[in-house]
């Protein structure tokens, strides 16, 4: 049957950034086809997505990780393993973004911006690559953004960040697809969540966003979900280096 094709019982997926909005959405939905989940954030305190998670009969681990410090990520997929016997999917989705014209850019907040988007990326990829390459099989989902496209205002690091992924999402693909690692992006548009009030709520930039998205509507987080399930499960097993925009067709206009 088709549908058994996206089922993920048993199945252990990491995934970061996972303490609310798009994260907290995808681990939801992961655990609703039958993944258990591992979250990874700086204070490893995620009780809500946790309740979500054990409300699918999943089991739920966090590690409290400063992802923008190498020497805190060193070893973490070892962790993970040692600690759920297995590691299938992984989800980079953690980041954090500054606004600032670029004359005026702080390179502090450019190095820690990148660092979090990009090479944290590429070490837990390279970390989780380790652990699932003896098996010949895995998924490794990065997150970026219509900015994987564009460049955005006042968000230089962001978008290089975004085009950065989008980049790596298909070097690592090319390196691993002939091994069983799936390696794909998820590009998402303007999504209603908690680090995007302040955009919507700008009396000049989220009428400017809202004209321009042609379904008329910001997304909303569980609208990601048939996407990171689909790509995390058997159903996208030819689907190598992909980059998936879910954007109500902001990249269309």
């Amino acid at each position: 049957m088709v549908l058994d094709l996206f089922k993920l019982d048993g199945r252990v997926a990491l995934v970061t950034g996972a303490t609310r909005g798009l994260g907290q959405a995808m681990a939801y939905g992961l655990a609703q086809a039958g993944a258990d989940i591992v979250t990874v954030s700086r204070t490893g305190q995620e009780q809500e997505t946790q309740s979500l998670v054990e409300s699918c009969g999943r089991r739920f681990w966090s590690f409290g990780v400063d992802l923008g410090d190498a020497d805190a990520r060193r070893g973490l997929v070892d962790r993970v393993v040692a600690e759920t016997g297995r590691l299938d999917i992984l989800v980079n989705n953690a980041g954090i973004t500054h606004r600032h014209p670029p004359e005026q850019y702080p390179l502090s907040e450019w190095a820690q911006l990148l660092e979090i988007h990009v090479t944290a990326a590429f070490d837990l990829s390279q970390q989780a690559a380790l652990a699932m390459l003896p098996r010949g099989r895995g998924k490794i989902i990065h997150i970026g953004s219509v900015m994987s496209f564009q460049g955005g205002f006042n968000i230089p690091a962001y978008a290089a960040a975004k085009h950065a992924l989008a980049g790596l999402t298909k070097s690592l693909a090319n390196a691993w697809s002939r091994q069983g690692i799936n390696v794909n992006c998820i590009a998402p548009g303007y999504f209603e969540t908690q680090l995007a009030d302040s955009l919507q709520d700008d009396p000049v930039r989220g009428p400017q966003i809202l004209e321009r998205i042609p379904c008329g509507r910001w997304g909303q987080p569980d609208e990601l979900t048939g996407t990171i399930v689909y790509l995390a499960s058997d159903a996208s097993n030819y689907m190598h280096g992909s980059v998936l925009s879910i954007d109500g067709g902001w990249l269309a206009r």
